[in-house]
């Protein structure tokens, strides 16, 4: 006999409205009966890429994260745009942050960064077949970029210098996928 643990909303009440995220407080009723609250960061979802210009290299970029207040080596990646699909984010992101445009794109997976309190759901996609373009960052971000061999980059993992989780598990993901076929 499987349990239900659903959680029954009975009121949902929009405390914050922000340009990235909303905040808004659910009251919901367990699967005991209890009734409780849940605080709820809303967000549209994201994308991000492992770039892949040659075979075994990569493109990150660095930039300073005022949240972490550290420069972060990461894949590029962006919040998803109003009616655009996690696919169309990733070619963007792309062009704009790196100044390429990507001949094939393969979903390796897609998550919930933080599930307990976020909506967030991120798409991460590789990238290859890499043609050059022209690149179109945004006013507001300042970025780095920085090419690796996909060895460096999972020994920056290994020695705690690369510390983003989307970037660490499209790495990681990476990696094996190109170690499994060599297998």
């Amino acid at each position: 006999m499987q349990i239900d643990l659903t959680e029954k909303t009975i009121e949902s009440k929009r405390v914050y409205e922000g340009r990235v995220v909303n905040l808004r407080v659910d009251t919901v009723v367990l699967p005991n009966g209890r009734i409780t609250t849940r605080e709820i960061v809303e967000h549209r979802g994201a994308a991000a890429v492992v770039p892949m210009p040659t075979p075994g290299t990569v493109i990150l970029i660095r930039q300073f994260r005022k949240p972490a207040d550290e420069r972060l080596l990461e894949i590029p990646a962006g919040t998803l745009g109003e009616c655009e699909s996690p696919i169309e984010c990733a070619q963007r992101e792309l062009a704009e942050e790196i100044g390429y445009r990507a001949g094939k794109l393969e979903e390796l997976f897609s998550i919930y960064l933080a599930p307990g309190y976020s909506t967030e759901k991120l798409h991460v996609f590789l990238a290859t077949d890499l043609e050059r373009g022209e690149r179109h960052a945004d006013e507001e971000e300042f970025i780095e970029l920085v090419e690796m061999t996909l060895d460096e980059a999972i020994a920056q993992i290994e020695a705690g210098r690369i510390k983003d989780a989307k970037t660490i598990c499209g790495l990681l993901l990476t990696w094996y996928r190109l170690h499994r076929k060599k297998a």
